[in-house]
C-alpha cells in the first residue's frame, strides 16, 4: 500500500475525503444487505468515518481496517469512547463494545484474527487503491471475510481528467474482480453534485455483492 502518501494525509489533515455525515448511499441501501439488528460489518480502510456511528448507531457491530493510529485515536474521541489498545502480531488492536478496528496494513489482517464478518462495506477502499493493487486487495477481502456479501460504493469518471484518488472503477472492473463468486447488482448510479473534486463529471455507483 502507498502507506507514506495516506501517512502524511492524515498527519497534515488533509482529509477532503471525510465526510461530515453519514453517507446517504448507505443509509439508503443498507436495507438491502437485509442483516438482523447485531450483525457484524466490516469497513477496510475505514478511516474514521461517520458510517460507523450510523451503524452503531442502528445496532450493528463494526470491525474495520485502517493504516493511520491518527485516523482511529481521532474515531474513538468523536465516539466518545476509550479504546483498549492491545499490539497483536503486526496490528495495533483497538477494542470498545461492538467495535473492533485493526491498525496496521490491511494485508496482515487475517480471517483468523478477523473474526465473525457478516457483510462488508467497502466505500473507501477499493477506489482508494491504484490498479496494480487491487487485485490483490479484492482477493485477500474474499479470504479474510469468507466471501461475505457487500455493499459497495464505486465512482466512474474519465481518468484521464483527474488522477485519483478515489480512482474510477468500472462496470467491467467491479465484475472482474468479483463475478467469479459474487452475483452483482448495480442498485444505484447517480451523478455526482459539483462534479468530483469540484472538477470532473462522475457517477456515484453502489454495486449489491451476494455470494453464489
Amino acid at each position: 500500500m502507498q502507506h507514506d502518501f495516506w501517512h502524511k494525509k492524515w498527519q497534515e489533515g488533509d482529509i477532503g475525503f471525510h465526510n461530515t455525515d453519514a453517507n446517504p448511499l448507505l443509509v439508503k441501501h443498507f436495507p438491502a444487505l437485509d442483516l438482523a439488528t447485531g450483525s457484524r460489518i466490516f469497513l477496510p480502510l475505514c478511516g474514521k468515518t461517520l458510517d460507523i456511528h450510523w451503524l452503531l448507531a442502528q445496532g450493528f457491530q463494526v470491525v474495520g481496517a485502517e493504516l493511520s493510529a491518527i485516523a482511529i485515536e481521532q474515531l474513538f474521541d468523536e465516539l466518545g469512547v476509550k479504546p483498549q489498545i492491545t499490539p497483536l502480531e503486526n496490528l495495533q488492536h483497538y477494542r470498545a463494545p461492538n467495535i473492533d478496528i485493526f491498525v496496521g496494513d490491511i494485508f496482515n489482517v487475517s480471517a483468523r484474527l478477523l473474526g465473525q464478518v457478516d457483510a462488508i462495506y467497502d466505500r473507501a477502499a477499493l477506489v482508494a487503491l491504484p490498479f496494480d493493487m487491487r487485485s490483490q486487495y479484492t482477493s485477500h477481502l474474499k479470504v479474510i471475510t469468507h466471501n461475505a456479501k457487500q455493499l459497495m460504493i464505486c465512482f466512474v469518471y474519465d481518468q484521464n481528467q483527474l488522477a485519483g484518488p478515489p480512482f474510477s472503477i468500472g462496470d467491467d472492473e467491479v465484475k472482474a474482480h468479483y463475478s467469479t463468486d459474487y452475483t452483482l447488482t448495480l442498485i444505484e448510479s447517480t451523478e455526482v453534485a459539483g462534479k468530483l473534486k469540484g472538477q470532473c463529471p462522475a457517477y456515484e455507483q453502489v454495486w449489491l455483492l451476494n455470494k453464489l
